[in-house]
């Protein structure tokens, strides 16, 4: 857990808000996230939409679009959550992919060369992308050759979003110099959500049809998630109570307004939100270093990107 620099040791509590823990399976509903095991063969518009018929929710939306040969990870949001799935779309990903080289190469070359591609790398986009086709950089975080089977190489990667894996398959046959293509490829990780717990449509219908004719949601809750997890990558500020409904009408938070703050929190770093019951509020950027915040008398701590939490959750306090 992060170090938390403390302002405030005893800030004034107010009886608004509640933990997410503590939320009903209907609250949850009305900004939930789940991680969907997508499976090949729908787009991920359409896996997505059975999951709205299946929750009966009206807005939903996904984070991170897989093509329909691809399967895996799947941010879905549902409500009010939706609007913050731009905060997994940044974050970084993993996935594990087989490719077929053209010609025979040997195992200690393909190895010496796939390594080569770790760090800052260079993609156009495929034909078919939905960006403009434009050279791009993208850092390669880890990549690890797992089992070579003749032309076979079973690799996996840890990457920024928006790299292109069938992109990386055909740079890495070009720089063996015998041509490569994806085969098959699967997301494991997206952002803080991995493959070890995402859930298949099965699972999301079974979970619902059990809450609803049987009143047991304990499978559903272990599904749908509170939105707060897509902020868990990001740094903290946690908010006074009396300086949450300010911040959700969009004011900037001044450092008098801080509870407590990640110690890691720099100048410009984006940083969440939080109240002091566990619960997101929004975004924003850092306008003082964290020793800055508990220490200033007066000024703006943080300037206010985005807002998630409804206005009036917390009362009036200014």
């Amino acid at each position: 857990m992060a170090e938390m620099l403390v302002r405030d040791k005893s800030p004034l509590s107010l009886q608004a808000g509640k933990r997410p823990a503590e939320r009903t399976m209907e609250e949850l509903l009305e900004a939930g996230v789940i991680n969907m095991d997508k499976p090949m063969g729908p787009t991920s518009h359409q896996a997505t939409a059975w999951v709205r018929e299946i929750l009966h929710v009206e807005k939903i939306g996904h984070g991170g679009t897989l093509d329909p040969k691809v399967s895996g990870v799947l941010p879905v949001a549902t409500g009010r959550a939706v609007r913050s799935l731009n905060l997994v779309l940044k974050s970084n990903k993993e996935y594990v992919c087989m490719m077929r080289l053209h010609r025979d190469k040997s195992e200690e070359i393909i190895r010496k060369v796939m390594a080569t591609f770790v760090g800052r790398i260079y993609q156009t986009p495929p034909v078919r992308s939905a960006v403009k086709r434009q050279l791009r950089t993208r850092t390669i975080h880890e990549l690890e050759v797992l089992e070579i089977r003749g032309r076979d190489v079973l690799f996996r990667v840890d990457c920024d979003a928006g790299t292109y894996i069938r992109t990386l398959c055909v740079d890495i046959g070009d720089a063996l110099a015998v041509g490569a293509s994806m085969e098959d490829l699967r997301r494991t990780r997206s952002g803080e959500m991995t493959e070890a717990n995402a859930f298949t449509l099965q699972d999301i219908k079974d979970a619902y049809v059990e809450w609803k004719e049987d009143g047991n949601e304990e499978w559903m809750r272990r599904i749908v998630q509170p939105f707060e997890v897509l902020f868990e990558p990001l740094p903290k500020v946690i908010v006074k109570d009396s300086a949450v409904d300010a911040v959700c009408h969009g004011a900037d938070l001044a450092a008098v307004g801080v509870y407590k703050i990640d110690a890691s929190v720099e100048k410009e770093t984006l940083v969440a939100f939080m109240t002091a019951k566990g619960e997101a509020i929004g975004v924003g950027r850092a306008k003082m270093t964290a020793t800055e915040m508990v220490s200033a008398k007066e000024g703006v701590a943080v300037s206010t990107d985005r807002v998630f939490m409804p206005a009036g959750t917390y009362p009036k306090m200014w």
